[in-house]
């Protein structure tokens, strides 16, 4: 450790004060309120070089001064008794994450993009950002000038599909933006020099991505800068009101990985999903009001309330299958809701579902659809139970599939409906994929069966069990 000498700290910190635009009263109340006890005549006795300080009031008083020079000035700085090591990195890939961190401390949504950049920089990259749109058709831009990716047909949409990592011919490096587990996007990282296949600059890349989707979803809450850009067309009431109420399109433990997606996604009506993962147990949940019609959203997010409070409340399956019809019976004039509750035990895989005149559930083992599982209810009612849950043990691997009538009913030109058959067929050949893709690839295919024309909401909720 190097000591500076007293004399060369007692002319820095004085030429550090007379730029801080500081009186002496007001450094000495910053020197106070650090623990100083010496007087204002003795501060300024030092700082005209007529008396000396103990080192540590010449630290404390260095320190105020440098308080004040990181409000208003630069990055000059009075030095302190000893020599110590900038606190802030210069380049590498801490300062990229201090970077982005300090950069995106109060700063409004839009300004992620300059953050970003700045944070690149640091490691010799230039850094582009792609959200996907809601409708999960593109991947938008936040560099003005920069064109939309189509996801089934570019290199960024093959990463977002993937939610992967590849490398292009010219060098450049692509890389999926998560949130968690979530898709929100994709990074196009041009490195400056750098081998884009060296693995540390990946890893550092990984880090990069990791934090950025964090901050994405954290400055969405509180602003519509980047939300914006997401959409194509403006969301009508009622689908505003399903979206703010749906969790995460994706959730994953170790021991289960969960995908959702919905359509038409700007004109949501009357679909919602819900989910809740733990160490031990997966429960899920989809309510359907069926036809679009005006109550319909109000009907859904009210079965999506009740659900929500008892199983929040301990409850168990039967409760919260009670619990959602005793809530739905005290609405007039509302459209009937079906839908389904599920627990899915992940140390055994023991699934219990209980169903309410929704599709059966589909369950997907090796590629091919196993036979319906029904339930007993036929709508969500109180008379008539308890009920009994349906019980299905899954092996490792397999898939299971919550949808809504419109999957199943959505009809083409010819008058034919999309069909279980289609839809088993659909998640046997996407299997191998992750479910959020999955899920996304089966509303994509019904909105191509019904020419983009929707009479009921198309919403599936997928669950693959790994086990442990």
């Amino acid at each position: 450790m190097r000591f500076v000498p007293e004399d060369e700290q007692r002319r820095r910190i004085a030429a550090c004060f007379a730029r801080s635009e500081l009186t002496l009263e007001q450094l000495w109340m910053r020197y106070f309120a650090l623990g100083g006890s010496l007087s204002l005549i003795e501060l300024d006795a030092y700082l005209n070089g007529l008396t000396t300080l103990p080192r540590v009031d010449r630290d404390m008083l260095a320190h105020a001064v440098n308080e004040r020079l990181d409000e208003v000035a630069g990055p000059a700085r009075a030095p302190y008794s000893h020599s110590v090591s900038d606190a802030k990195p210069l380049h590498g890939p801490l300062k990229a994450l201090v970077d982005l961190l300090e950069g995106a401390h109060r700063a409004p949504p839009e300004r992620l993009p300059a953050v970003v950049a700045e944070a690149g920089r640091a490691l010799d990259l230039t850094i582009g950002v792609y959200l996907a749109d809601y409708d999960q058709r593109t991947l938008v831009p936040l560099r003005p000038g920069s064109a939309e990716l189509d996801i089934e047909t570019t290199v960024g949409g093959d990463v977002y599909r993937r939610a992967g990592t590849t490398v292009t011919r010219d060098g450049t490096l692509w890389t999926i933006l998560l949130d968690g587990v979530e898709r929100l996007g994709v990074l196009e990282i041009v490195p400056d020099d750098a081998d884009p296949e060296d693995p540390v600059l990946r890893e550092q890349c990984r880090w990069l991505a990791t934090l950025l989707g964090h901050l994405v979803t954290a400055t969405t809450q509180y602003g519509d800068g980047l939300d914006s850009r997401r959409r194509h067309r403006r969301r009508g009431s009622p689908a505003e009101l399903l979206w703010q109420s749906l969790p995460p399109l994706t959730a994953a433990t170790e021991s289960v990985v969960v995908g959702a997606s919905v359509q038409p996604a700007y004109d949501l009506c009357g679909t919602v999903f819900d989910y809740a993962l733990s160490e031990n147990c997966a429960q899920l949940a989809l309510f359907d009001a069926g036809m679009r019609t005006g109550s319909a959203n109000i009907a859904v997010v009210t079965a999506l309330s009740a659900y929500r409070a008892a199983r929040h409340g301990g409850a168990s399956l039967g409760e919260q299958f009670t619990a959602v019809a005793a809530e739905l019976e005290t609405l007039s004039g509302a459209p009937a809701v079906t839908g389904a509750v599920v627990e899915l035990d992940l140390a055994t895989g023991i699934l219990r579902l209980l169903g309410a005149g929704s599709p059966p559930l589909l369950v997907v083992r090796d590629g091919e659809a196993l036979p319906a599982t029904e339930s007993l209810a036929t709508r969500f009612s109180v008379a008539g139970g308890p009920f009994h849950p349906t019980q299905v043990r899954l092996e490792p691997g397999d898939l299971l599939a919550l949808y809504s009538r419109g999957v199943a009913e959505t009809t083409n030109g010819a008058g034919e409906p999309f069909g279980r058959a289609r839809i088993a067929r659909h998640l046997g050949h996407d299997a191998a994929e992750l479910p959020p893709e999955i899920a996304r690839r089966l509303t994509r295919a019904v909105l191509v069966h019904g020419a983009d024309e929707l009479r009921q909401d198309a919403g599936v909720l997928i669950a693959r069990w790994i086990s442990r």
